[in-house]
């Protein structure tokens, strides 16, 4: 299995005809079948973007299976986390019962907590002791220091109603607009620059918009691990005819697929889009018709993108002028033609630059708001469309309408009763450095990790260990909830109701499996106590009075409504009308702009932060692997996933490993200004030479202890895909150990 192509999906199981395959968990040693399932519920799977629709089968008030249902999004399919990555809800480290901080356990950044036994630093508590605790601590804040004094991160794992309730209450119970969540962290600086050019920050067309193209980039992104099921219909697509563009600087496995696939230099993505952009101005593909009607500031771009020549811009982004030409031909004259990109583009200090080359890219050619056109960032997390909609952002209320705007604010004042802040809140880093800077001093984060997540973890992990004050929301004791005053027992995605928002603006509801194991609460449960000892005077019944209350101030859920999820359980925003489908494909008609034009931005050719030298040769980049997601926990507690992918892993090209004397399963020590690890390595012919691509999903070797935390100076991300490191083979540490 290790050895083949398998990608472990069970695909080949939920398609047998005959019973032939059957899944594991239902056989005996004898592989006879003795387990059958007490019910079935449809609900949704819990980790990407896509929003496959899923049968959960339940026995003994356990989940023992899942299988694809015939959803808008997947038709049936699941990869193996949908398939197979659901019973860490079953782990015994799942948190029953509400947690206090011991008097005697002193907070340290480099704190740790065995998740298994807490007690070390910990207390039991009962739910309204520990609500109270977290709640008087952050109101002592909040009135002794000042509402600037808090911040709130919420989840894109949460529901919409969950992130909605949870920016209600940072901006009306905390008092400020310091509340943010993980999109900060993938892609801010894409919505920034979509925001900034079309008004709006969510895909023009879905990811099966593929399946209409005649060509299809994919840059800056690996479907094939990150979003497996939309892959498959780009794979699909590039079976039927389609001509499929990879841009990478490492090779996947769609690169097979591929007409071409662009293995540029990290780093130089401006430089080589800005090419493309010179070739199709300079040999006249542009569509003139569709810039005059629909766009603005090509005079502009036209001017600033004359020094690009693709001859030009070889030397810097490694790609020949000739390929860049071929590219933006093949681009620009076909009928259709839409891009999907991933963090590889938004996680640099130049990712909106990057963005509003591909925005151009489409307008300058009229390859949007067509079938089979568009521009699709894939969003990673299941809910972070949503949470971003629903309005965990610093600097946008509900449906991205900014804080600063009084008449737009005034509207959700009144219905909140309550004033609220015009200034924009914190960002996720910058929320790390306000702490250090001794203006931010209590903070509630529910269902988020930034002791894994964010860059440069020594630095976040000390801002939390010197809050005055953390609540944490979660299912286990992270590594976040290690510095945490209070611990409250979320419920897990199988265990609530509420909305989703998929990467295709599809919002889809999410129906209770089972209960929260032991004495663990429903999140927005949960959220509403916090507010209403905060001062809140809140009476949510369920997430349906919470989507509801969206519905009045949200106007891309115009036409939705509670009931008709329950009836439809899925349905695309906008919607013309009650009674008819979604609009998949938008911006048919212009941009929900002031003059309805989009506005074409130039880009300039920006340097990575922290380029290779002497003492740091190597480029450092992070991403995910097809078994794990985000900080892992989750998936390392699902038992498959964890047997399948079970250890911390870099990877580094033959080439490199050879030069260095490695062998794969060697320990490599990798250190950037900002810290080490030490990590097995594994030889990847996809890495180009001079690169380690290392998950971040593992806590015993976090990759973003080694990350570099500069920011874009637009969408406020760090740079996570491009930082200077130094390998070289571990000392007295082999393979043997």
């Amino acid at each position: 299995m290790g050895e083949s192509t398998c990608v472990a999906c069970g695909e080949c199981v939920q398609a047998c005809p005959t019973g032939a395959l059957m899944p594991a968990v239902m056989l005996d040693e004898k592989q006879t079948r003795v387990t059958y399932p007490d019910r079935k519920v449809d609900s949704l799977c819990p980790f990407c973007g896509v929003g496959c629709q899923v049968t959960y089968q339940v026995k003994d008030e356990k989940v023992i299976y899942a299988e694809g249902r015939d959803g808008p999004a997947n038709h049936n399919r699941l990869c193996v986390k949908g398939r197979f990555g659901f019973d860490y809800i079953h782990h015994p480290h799942r948190l029953t019962k509400p947690l206090v901080r011991l008097p005697n356990a002193r907070k340290d950044a480099n704190d740790q907590v065995d998740p298994a036994n807490p007690f070390t630093h910990f207390r039991e508590a009962s739910w309204e002791e520990a609500l109270d605790i977290a709640a008087r601590g952050l109101v002592k804040i909040r009135d002794e220091k000042g509402v600037k004094a808090l911040a709130g991160f919420g989840s894109a794992k949460g529901s919409n109603e969950e992130a909605y309730l949870f920016q209600k209450l940072v901006r009306t119970g905390f008092g400020s607009n310091n509340v943010d969540h993980c999109t900060r962290l993938c892609h801010a600086s894409s919505v920034a620059a979509l925001t900034e050019g079309l008004n709006s920050g969510a895909v023009s067309a879905p990811f099966s918009a593929a399946m209409d193209a005649e060509v299809i980039i994919v840059i800056g992104a690996n479907p094939t691990v990150n979003h497996p099921v939309a892959a498959t219909y780009i794979k699909n697509a590039a079976k039927r005819g389609a001509k499929l563009i990879v841009i990478d600087p490492r090779l996947q496995s769609l690169s097979r697929h591929a007409t071409k696939h662009l293995a540029f230099k990290p780093g130089s993505d401006v430089a080589m889009l800005n090419a493309m952009i010179n070739t199709i101005i300079t040999e006249g593909l542009t569509d003139d018709q569709y810039i005059a009607g629909y766009t603005e500031g090509f005079d502009e771009l036209k001017a600033k993108i004359a020094d690009f020549t693709p001859e030009k811009m070889e030397p810097i982004c490694g790609i020949p002028a000739d390929t860049l030409r071929e590219v933006a031909r093949l681009y620009a004259r076909a009928k259709s033609a839409i891009i999907f990109w991933g963090m590889g583009i938004s996680q640099h200090v130049h990712g909106t630059d990057n963005a509003r080359c591909l925005i151009a890219l489409a307008l300058i050619t009229g390859q949007v708001g067509r079938p089979g056109t568009g521009l699709h960032p894939l969003r990673g997390q299941n809910n972070v469309q949503g949470a971003s909609d629903a309005g965990l952002i610093p600097m946008f209320l509900p449906d991205y309408q900014p804080v600063g705007r009084v008449d737009l604010r005034g509207k959700f004042e009144e219905l909140w009763q309550k004033s609220l802040d015009p200034v924009r809140g914190l960002t996720v880093v910058e929320i790390m450095n306000a702490i250090h800077a001794g203006e931010i001093h209590g903070m509630y984060i529910e269902g988020e990790n930034p002791a894994m997540s964010d860059p440069d973890l020594q630095h976040a992990r000390r801002a939390l260990a010197m809050l005055d004050h953390l609540v944490v929301q979660d299912l286990f004791v992270t590594e976040t909830a290690f510095h945490a005053d209070v611990i409250l027992p979320a419920s897990a995605f199988a265990e609530k109701s509420g909305t989703f928002t998929n990467t295709d603006r599809r919002v889809q509801l999410a129906r209770e499996v089972i209960k929260p194991p032991g004495d663990a609460r429903q999140d927005l449960w949960i959220i509403q106590e916090i507010g209403k000892r905060m001062g809140l005077p809140w009476n949510y019944s369920g997430p349906a009075d919470v989507f509801a209350e969206m519905t009045e101030v949200m106007p891309s859920l115009n036409n939705i409504t509670w009931e008709r999820l329950v009836r439809e359980g899925a349905v695309t925003y906008p919607v013309d009308d009650p009674h008819k489908p979604g609009n998949e494909i938008i911006f048919t008609t212009g941009f929900p702009t002031a003059n309805g034009r989009g506005k074409i931005v130039p880009a300039h050719v920006i340097p990575p932060d922290e380029l290779p030298d002497a003492e740091y040769s190597m480029v450092l980049s992070t991403g995910r692997v097809l078994e794990h997601w985000h900080t892992g926990s989750m998936t390392r507690r699902a038992s498959v996933l964890d047997q399948i992918e079970p250890e911390a892993v870099a990877f580094m090209s033959p080439k490199d490993m050879r030069r260095m004397q490695l062998w794969p399963g060697d320990f490599i020590r990798l250190q950037t200004r900002r810290g080490a690890v030490e990590v097995k390595v594994r030889s990847d012919r996809d890495v180009p030479e001079n690169m380690v691509f290392m998950p971040f999903c593992y806590a015993e070797a976090a990759a973003n202890l080694l990350t570099n935390p500069a920011l874009d100076p637009f969408g406020k991300i760090p740079e996570f895909k491009f930082c200077a490191v130094r390998a070289e083979k571990a000392e007295l540490r082999s393979a043997a150990e």
